[in-house]
């Protein structure tokens, strides 16, 4: 009997010593996580009692997110509303108790709830202060972003602008938009409308990004050495690659041609040839130093944020085995096709802008607590070196002809030098669509914005350098 009784005893105390570990790991190691975790309705319901931060554009004054009070059952609770309604929707995104947050509004939302670290609360408990949220200014540019929008006229695609030297994202525009402040009235039918328009197509969104890609392949190229800008292919087409012939756009022959004539015209057999003598694993290196295979490093929910890089059947990320021809010119084939967010594309244009240096994107400015303190300013943090300054200067030569004389100079802005590149990938089961593309930076001797543009699915006949480089243009314009 004393056994048996030992043994109960036993593991009573086992059973404690665990319910004592698991308590203490969720209140203590793991509050953030419990607190931050999407379906803890308590912490939701809570935090609507207390003044949530507001959130402005770059200028300080703009309001994107602010607050209205309410009584519900005898307390006042706080219910976000959204001035700018659709405008920044995507970076900025929503939060409300029933339908949880999305965007910066999650990403940010310590900041924006008040949470403080003990020190704080235990000062403001004793000044006797309530808890409020802190306010947060982000990056985002009104007029580049109506410019944006105004572009893209209703038609699905997205567009990105960054500052090359800081990394500060100006715009974030995706179409179809929708109004956040119908979020808890209309959620169901947004969340499963078949045009999806609370999917952000900055960074959610994958496509194939054709000969925008093709400054990557040069990239890599010129820096490892294996080739100059003078260095002289064959630009004849058709032309076998992988077994399969290849051709340029339009069946076009070029015959012996510089690489710097080939990426001004965007001939794709000579860029095939170029991504042969690469080969695979510099070529994927080099992707890798621009930001592919990784979520970018920005300050946005990683949930809604998806990698750029080579991928099988839309889904397996690979990295050897791929027709390293076909992916050097956007494209791809059975082993895998690469595919790119605009906000990758964006920051290929912006690292090539900074003379090789990727800076980490980067959405918000600065939070401000409701005394005008600043709580926490986001300074330029270097992301990776992605290619010499030199090899830097030889693309943007190269891109400055792609907009003088080549496929680019819908782009031209009077007084301003422009380098950029159009891409048009074909797509569809019967290749009855296009996804035209165009990334660029400006101005050349003092990069300020680099953009990136693409429309989803437009008709066959629709070019990067025809219908992606004028909306590029119309932000160059409202961001210069």
């Amino acid at each position: 009997m004393n056994l048996r009784i030992r043994q109960v005893y036993g593991l009573f105390i086992v059973l404690f010593a665990l319910l004592v570990a698991f308590t203490s790991y969720w209140s203590v190691l793991d509050a953030n996580g419990l607190a931050d975790n999407p379906s803890n309705r308590r912490e939701l319901i809570k935090e609507q009692t207390i003044p949530r931060g507001l959130i402005f554009a770059n200028d300080g004054r703009t309001r994107i997110a602010v607050n209205r009070a309410e009584r519900r059952g005898g307390t006042r609770v706080f219910v976000r509303q959204y001035p700018t309604r659709g405008l920044f929707a995507h970076p900025i995104g929503y939060s409300f108790l029933q339908n949880g947050r999305r965007g910066l509004e999650e990403s940010r939302n310590d900041d924006l709830a008040g949470r403080r670290n003990e020190f704080e609360s235990i000062f403001a408990g004793l000044e006797g202060r309530d808890r409020e949220g802190d306010d947060v200014v982000t990056n985002l540019d009104v007029r580049g972003t109506e410019a944006a929008v105004q572009g893209l006229a209703g038609r699905k695609g997205a567009v990105v602008a960054i500052e090359p030297q800081t990394g500060k994202v100006r715009v974030m525009a995706s179409i179809p938009e929708y109004d956040p402040n119908q979020i808890p009235s209309n959620f169901k039918a947004l969340d499963t409308d078949p045009n999806k328009p609370t999917f952000n197509r900055s960074t959610q969104e994958l496509y194939p990004p054709g000969s925008t890609f093709k400054v990557v392949t040069a990239a890599a190229a010129l820096d490892s050495g294996a080739v100059t800008p003078d260095s002289v292919f064959d630009g004849s087409s058709p032309r076998t690659i992988s077994g399969q012939p290849l051709s340029n756009s339009g069946g076009e022959n070029f015959g012996q041609i510089s690489l710097t004539t080939a990426l001004t015209n965007s001939v794709n057999t000579v860029f095939a040839q170029v991504g042969e003598k690469v080969g695979r694993s510099t070529l994927v290196e080099y992707m890798k130093r621009f930001g592919f295979f990784s979520d970018p490093q920005l300050d946005y929910p990683s949930d809604q944020m998806i990698p750029s890089g080579i991928r099988r059947n839309g889904r397996e990320y690979v990295q050897d085995r791929f027709d390293v021809g076909r992916v050097a010119i956007g494209q791809g084939g059975l082993e895998g096709a690469i595919e790119a967010s605009p906000l990758q594309m964006a920051e290929v244009a912006a690292a090539i802008a900074n003379k090789g240096r990727l800076m980490k994107p980067r959405l918000t400015d600065r939070v401000v607590a409701k005394d005008g303190r600043v709580v926490e300013r986001v300074e330029p943090d270097l992301q990776s070196e992605v290619m010499k300054p030199e090899t830097a200067a030889q693309l943007t030569d190269m891109m400055r002809r792609v907009v003088e004389e080549g496929t680019g100079t819908e782009v031209r802005l009077e007084g301003v030098d422009v380098a950029g590149k159009t891409g048009t990938a074909e797509i569809g089961a019967n290749r009855e669509f296009t996804q035209p593309w165009f990334i660029c930076f400006a101005p050349i001797d003092n990069p300020r914005i680099a953009v990136a543009v693409t429309l989803e699915r437009q008709p066959v006949g629709s070019f990067g350098g025809t219908v992606a480089a004028p909306i590029a243009k119309s932000v160059l314009e409202a961001l210069l």
